[in-house]
């Protein structure tokens, strides 16, 4: 009990004191307790150890602490006195100069000052260009947002009028139509950001929608025009006429493939073959003079006696064949002649001129006829197979169809975005290739008039065109120099002919069956072509000049070629005649 009593030592003033003190009083309290030493508890049984007596210091005795009364009600606590503000210097951060008189994190400006303070400091004309240009910025790309929001016209011509209708130049100097359509945005959008450009574009609706309404009794009154151009009712017989003409003549070559193919003693490989080995034997037969001018055209007669030749003095010839000699010279034109024909049918031919005219001719050298019409120089020139009508193409875009017993144009078509050169026809009359300068080929239907293929696939003006006599096969030349041929069963291009070093003028099949092909060029040279994989044949040479156009006869027997004699300065026609295997 001795020892519980010594372990548990009295309560002291501070574990009495019921209220809570504060620091100095806890530090009075502290310096006031007196300081016991603490015994060991020792086991009842066991004798103490023996413990030499400790001196102990003399400690003055401490005062007693008074006992303080607990206060019944807390006090509030006095407010904090409010400290002075605190001013940094400035420190630049990015370009700006930022300053800040708080401790605080969150400063929402470089010039705010501390709550409750009065102090304002000045922007260093350096932050304040930075601020500018950064508000500058903001608005230019604000207004770019709102511009590209905005519904411009794509069209110049509307540009333009929009211009015109907000009072501002429809065009400066060097402007593109990009260039307008981009500065029209740019102003719309600082109206719209002014909140003028709905009052404007309202008032000009205003006076659109009145000038409308004047002249609505006035558009009652004008002619409804149709969205097509009505032909004639020439144009009307003539696609009735060729329709029929087209359909004995298909029909009559179905009939003859179909009896090939099934006939066993007909070989139609065996035939080729025989042509092309008589096309391996032309030789040149004779070269002639043709005129004091470079010679354009070429053309033989049905019964292949007659040989007619155009050149750049305007006048066409006719040579007997096969003695060339001069028959008859034609002479009518103003201007350089660019192409001849003869009537598949009848003994006249028809020739083409820079004059803007075609004119028909007797083998005579009589002129039947003149067909005008055309705003352009004419190019190539071509008879429809039934002889009755007679095709021009000119540099007006166009290619026209003439009635030849009449005169009178049946058909004026257009198609072609730049000028029309080539012509041709396929032996049944009822289809119409056309090529020109945009580096198309077209096929045309004349019997409805509509065109039913494009053929692209030359990077060049197309010169010259040729139907074959099998029926499906058309061969076309260019400037690119290389010759098509374009399968209109399958609608693509059949083959590529990389057959000259210079540009092609013109391209023939072989009149009969188009066993083979002959081509023109201006590499001063013509070969022949095998149709059965386009492999070449044969090369003609003999030409100083460049080769302007070729014919083949009727029976294929005999190919002319007419060029320019750069070494004389004369036309050359030269006749080349096969013989017999």
């Amino acid at each position: 009990m001795a020892a519980e009593e010594e372990n548990n030592p009295l309560p002291t003033p501070m574990e009495s004191s019921s209220p809570i003190l504060d620091d100095q009083s806890l530090i009075s309290a502290a310096n006031t307790i007196p300081f016991q030493p603490v015994l060991p508890i020792i086991p009842p049984g066991i004798p103490p150890p023996i413990v030499p007596p400790v001196v102990l210091p003399m400690v003055p005795a401490m005062a007693p602490i008074p006992t303080v009364p607990a206060p019944s009600i807390l006090r509030p606590l006095a407010p904090l006195p409010a400290r002075p503000p605190v001013i940094r210097p400035p420190v630049p951060q990015n370009g700006e100069v930022v300053t800040s008189d708080s401790d605080s994190d969150d400063e929402s400006g470089p010039s705010r000052s501390a709550p409750g303070s009065t102090l304002e400091y000045e922007i260093s004309e350096e932050s304040r260009q930075i601020r500018e240009r950064h508000e500058k910025a903001m608005q230019e790309l604000m207004m770019k947002r709102r511009a590209s929001a905005l519904a411009v016209p794509t069209n110049d011509a509307s540009v333009r009028a929009r211009l015109r209708r907000l009072g501002e130049p429809i065009t400066l100097f060097g402007e593109r139509e990009m260039e307008r359509r981009d500065r029209l945005r740019m102003i719309m959008a600082k109206l719209d950001a002014e909140g003028q450009l709905e009052k404007l574009m309202k008032a000009h609706e205003e006076e659109e929608a009145a000038a409308s309404a004047a002249t609505e009794d006035t558009e009652e009154e004008m002619l409804q025009y149709p969205f097509y151009t009505e032909g004639s009712k020439a144009l009307l017989d003539a696609r009735i006429d060729i329709a029929k003409y087209s359909i004995v003549r298909a029909a009559s070559r179905l009939q003859r493939a179909r009896r090939r193919r099934e006939d066993p003693d007909e070989d139609v490989d065996a035939e080729m073959d025989w042509v092309l080995n008589q096309a391996r034997t032309l030789a040149l037969d004779c070269s002639e003079i043709g005129d004091d001018r470079p010679l354009s055209g070429c053309s033989f007669s049905q019964d292949g006696k007659l040989l007619a030749t155009c050149a750049l003095s305007g006048v066409a010839k006719l040579w007997s064949m096969p003695q060339v000699k001069k028959v008859a010279t034609l002479k009518g034109h103003t201007e350089r002649l660019t192409d001849v024909t003869f009537s598949p049918t009848d003994n006249i031919l028809a020739t083409a001129s820079a004059d803007r005219t075609a004119k028909l001719w007797n083998t005579d050298g009589t002129l039947l006829k003149t067909f005008e019409g055309h705003l352009d120089r004419l190019a190539r020139i071509n008879f429809h197979p039934s002889g009755k009508y007679l095709g021009t193409t000119s540099f007006d875009k166009t290619w026209r169809l003439w009635d030849v017993d009449t005169g009178v144009e049946l058909l004026l078509q257009e198609g072609h975005s730049r000028s029309v050169y080539g012509l041709a026809f396929n032996q049944d009359g009822s289809l119409a290739a056309s090529c020109g300068l945009d580096s198309l080929a077209r096929v045309w239907d004349l019997r409805t008039g509509r065109s039913i293929l494009a053929f692209e696939g030359h990077v060049k003006p197309v010169l010259a065109l040729s139907f074959s006599g099998n029926g499906y096969y058309l061969a076309s030349g260019g400037e690119d120099n290389t010759c098509r041929i374009w399968d209109l069963r399958k609608k693509k291009s059949l083959y590529t002919i990389p057959a000259h070093s210079n540009l092609i003028s013109q391209v023939k099949f072989e009149p009969q069956e188009g066993y083979f092909l002959v081509t023109a060029s201006y590499d001063t040279t013509a070969k022949i072509w095998s149709a059965r994989d386009f492999k070449p044949v044969k090369t003609l040479s003999g030409h100083e000049a460049k080769v302007t156009s070729l014919d083949v006869s009727g029976d294929g027997n005999c190919i002319a070629t007419v060029s320019h004699d750069e070494q004389s300065s004369f036309g050359r026609a030269v006749a080349r005649r096969g013989k017999s295997p």
